[in-house]
C-alpha cells in the first residue's frame, strides 16, 4: 500500500504558580518508516529550551515554565506507510541471535512484569506459529479481555493491575500486552504517537514486537486495523515515553488539543 501524509498538531496550556523544570518529549523523528516533511514547534512566551537525546533516541526538549500562563503548540507533517503495510508471517527471532540494542526489551519493566506472565501467555498462543502469529493472538486477547476505557486510569497502570482490573486506557493494554510478549521471548517495546481517526482524539499508547528482524506494530485498542499513525518516542513503557515530565508542585494542564488529519502533497 502506498504511503501517507498526516498532519499532526498538539497544543498544552498550563497557568504556573512557581517557575517549573518541565521536560517534553514531542519531537517524531525521521527515520526508515517515516520522514518528517515540516515541523513547528512554539513556546509562549518564548523560553531556554535545550535539546538532547534520550538512551532509546527520543529527542527530548528541556525547559523552566516561568510563573504565569505558559503554552506549548507543534504541528508536523510526516509521511508514513500506508495503514495496512504489515509484515505478516514475521518469524520468531531466537535470542540468541537478537541485536544487542533489542534485548532491553526482553526485560520486566516497571510497568510491565513479564516474568508474572509466563503460563498465562503460552495459554493464550497455545497451537500459533512462532512470532507473528503469537503476537495477533496476544493482542486480539488484550482487545477482548480488557476494555479500553478513555479516562479510566489517571496515571500509568501495570500490566498485573489492568489484568486485574479488567479496563484501562490504550496505555495500559500496550502495557500487558507488552508483557506477555516479553513472556515469550519477543521483545517488546512502547510507543507514543498520533494515530489518525482516533476517537476522542489524543496522544495514542502502542506497542512494537521484533519479528522477523524489525519492529512490527500491534495495536489492542484495533488490532484489526493498525491505522496510519506518527511515532513520537518509544521506550520500555510508559515511565519512559511520558509527552511531559514536571519536577516540582503538581502543575496540571489547563488544556490539551491533538488534531490529525490526512493530506496531500506534491
Amino acid at each position: 500500500m502506498s504511503d501517507t501524509w498526516l498532519h499532526a498538531t498538539f497544543s498544552i496550556s498550563f497557568e504556573v504558580a512557581v517557575p517549573t523544570p518541565l521536560i517534553f518529549m514531542l519531537r517524531p523523528r525521521s527515520n526508515a518508516t517515516q520522514w518528517v516533511a515540516e515541523e513547528e514547534y512554539k513556546v509562549v512566551p518564548a523560553v531556554e529550551v535545550n535539546e538532547f537525546t534520550d538512551g532509546f533516541g527520543n529527542f527530548c526538549q528541556r525547559m523552566v515554565a516561568p510563573i504565569g500562563d505558559f503554552s506549548v503548540r507543534t504541528s508536523v507533517e510526516v509521511r508514513v506507510p500506508g495503514s495496512n503495510d504489515r509484515a505478516t508471517g514475521a518469524g520468531f527471532v531466537t535470542v540468541a541471535e537478537l541485536p544487542d540494542d533489542v534485548l532491553a526489551f526482553l526485560l520486566p519493566s516497571r510497568y510491565c512484569e513479564s516474568d508474572r506472565f509466563g503460563d498465562m501467555a503460552f495459554d493464550i498462543v497455545a497451537n500459533q506459529a512462532l512470532g507473528y502469529e503469537q503476537v495477533v493472538a496476544i493482542t486480539r486477547w488484550v482487545h477482548g479481555a480488557i476494555r479500553n476505557t478513555p479516562l479510566s486510569s489517571t496515571y500509568p497502570v501495570s500490566a498485573v493491575e489492568v489484568n486485574q482490573r479488567g479496563e484501562g486506557v490504550c496505555r495500559d493494554l500496550a502495557h500487558l500486552s507488552i508483557a506477555l510478549c516479553r513472556a515469550l521471548c519477543i521483545p517488546a517495546r512502547m510507543v507514543v504517537g498520533y494515530l489518525l481517526g482516533l476517537r476522542p482524539m489524543d496522544i495514542h499508547a502502542w506497542f512494537e514486537v521484533y519479528i522477523g528482524g524489525q519492529w512490527v506494530t500491534f495495536d489492542a485498542t484495533c488490532p484489526d486495523d493498525i491505522g496510519s499513525r506518527i511515532v513520537i518516542a518509544h521506550g520500555r513503557d510508559a515511565a519512559d515515553v511520558a509527552i511531559y515530565n514536571q519536577y516540582g508542585p503538581l502543575l496540571l494542564p489547563n488544556d490539551m488539543v491533538v488534531t490529525v488529519a490526512q493530506i496531500s502533497r506534491l
